[in-house]
């Protein structure tokens, strides 16, 4: 059995787009799944928008997110005397013809179809006037003018397309540059490359590429075209959904392997399976149960599974991955004298990094602001249980959570109050808002001398709203 290749052959005129990753991830899995081989092509024959730093972002992010290439990553635009062999094959062997057309003929012949309503596409005319080559003229493939072209495809079975709703497309500009489509097929072929797994976005294109391999000589590739990745509109997902790019959401927080997890999700499933990293992908992938329909990227999963691949590190590991985003805050992790315990306490706060980073703050600095809105809910304008519990805090000897929940315990029965009652006036004055651990541990992970004041400040605060 030949050894399967596959590739990912993004374009360097944007970021990373999590779409791209998704794409890179099923074409690194199928690989792997098969001992073989995930390649990358940077196709940036677009002189105009290719650039090298949107190149290194894609290569850079590819290799940061575990789906890095088995061989160096080649570029199309150091290919081009390749391609002009191809297409000098295809010549030679009268399945190409030069075509010296006008842009004024064509857009009055498209046109014209148009009114009649008929497919716009390319007549033939000079298919067989044998015309030289010259500054004016375009090479042209002989696509076959009856027939069909049946593709077997993985996600969407047998697709039939008829060779008369395909005109001769152009495989050479004038200018001597190839096309997309003949440098993409020379170099599926120039690197092995067995199957190809791409958006259903270029479902077309393959009709038109299997004819240019046909011309060639190249063998047959197989095929799987994926959903295309939407918004919850069940619109290709844009900035308007979400963020777009691999970059943004590793700034947010997210954990690669709960962004590969999310977007695995996207098209595929295993049973009521939720949580899943790369080697597990890598066992349990099966590209013949990828979906058909579109695949809605829905930021609540991610938020979802990216809890629970944060819950699945260790506490050493937790540290590594969150120490970026205290640094970013100007936390020195060093002057908390429990930090491992409020890592421990608090690594569930939130569903990202980031989140959790910023939940951190009131932990080493001042309360800037309050929760104004949890005030007036729990608090209104009565400080009378934040200065019962100060007093209490302060005839405390025993600054241990258990002696802690004690007080809590017993003031609450005292006064016949709930928890939220007592407890969330407190967590108030000690955090600025009402998220945080349990509430002894929340004044465990401050000093007593520390607890007194931040209750003491909210005290201060409300009376002097009043």
């Amino acid at each position: 059995m030949k050894k399967v290749v596959t590739r990912f052959a993004p374009s360097p005129t944007g970021t990373l787009h999590i779409g791209g990753v998704r794409t890179a991830l099923f074409n690194y899995v199928y690989a792997k799944k098969y001992d073989g081989l995930f390649l990358v092509r940077i196709e940036d024959t677009d002189r105009e928008r290719s650039t090298k730093e949107f190149e290194k972002n894609i290569l850079d992010s590819l290799d940061s997110i575990g789906l890095s290439p088995d061989l160096k990553p080649i570029n199309q635009s150091e290919r081009g005397d390749i391609y002009k062999k191809a297409a000098q094959k295809i010549l030679d062997s009268n399945q190409a013809y030069y075509c010296n057309c006008s842009i004024e003929r064509l857009d009055k012949m498209r046109a014209e179809q148009q009114a009649n309503g008929l497919k716009p596409q390319y007549d033939g005319r000079c298919r067989d006037l044998n015309l030289e080559k010259s500054d004016d003229t375009v090479l042209r493939l002989k696509t076959p003018q009856d027939g069909q072209i049946i593709l077997k495809d993985f996600v969407r079975g047998e697709i039939s397309f008829n060779n008369t709703e395909l005109d001769d497309l152009i495989i050479l500009r004038s200018d001597g540059s190839p096309t997309y489509h003949l440098c993409n097929v020379v170099d599926d072929y120039e690197q092995g490359v067995t199957t190809v797994i791409r958006g259903e976005d270029h479902i077309s294109n393959t009709p038109r590429q299997i004819h240019i391999q046909n011309a060639l000589g190249y063998p047959k590739l197989e095929y799987a075209h994926l959903p295309l990745v939407l918004g919850s509109d069940k619109k290709r997902l844009s900035k308007r959904h979400a963020a777009t790019s691999l970059e943004e959401y590793k700034e947010e927080g997210y954990l690669d392997s709960a962004i590969l997890n999310t977007l695995a999700r996207l098209g595929w499933s295993r049973g009521e399976k939720e949580v899943f990293y790369l080697d597990d992908l890598i066992k349990e992938f099966d590209i013949n149960e990828v979906q058909k329909a579109g695949a809605i990227f829905d930021i609540t999963k991610l938020d979802f599974l990216n809890s629970q691949h944060l819950s699945n590190l260790s506490h050493d590991d937790f540290i590594k991955h969150i120490k970026p985003f205290l640094d970013n805050l100007n936390i020195d992790t060093k002057i908390h004298p429990r930090f491992d315990i409020l890592i421990d306490s608090m690594r569930s706060s939130a569903n990202t990094l980031k989140g959790i980073a910023s939940n951190l703050v009131c932990y080493f600095r001042d309360i800037e602001e309050y929760d104004q809105k949890a005030i007036d809910k729990f608090i209104g304008g009565s400080s009378e249980i934040l200065i019962d519990i100060k007093d209490r805090l302060m005839k405390l000897n025993d600054w241990e959570e258990s002696s802690l929940d004690n007080i809590l315990a017993e003031y609450r029965t005292e006064k016949e109050l709930s928890v939220p009652k007592v407890n969330q006036p407190i967590r108030i004055a000690l955090t600025g808002s009402t998220n945080s651990p349990s509430l002894g541990m929340t004044l465990y992970l401050f000093n007593k001398d520390e607890a007194v004041s931040r209750i003491d400040k909210l005290i201060k605060h409300i009376d002097k709203g009043n």
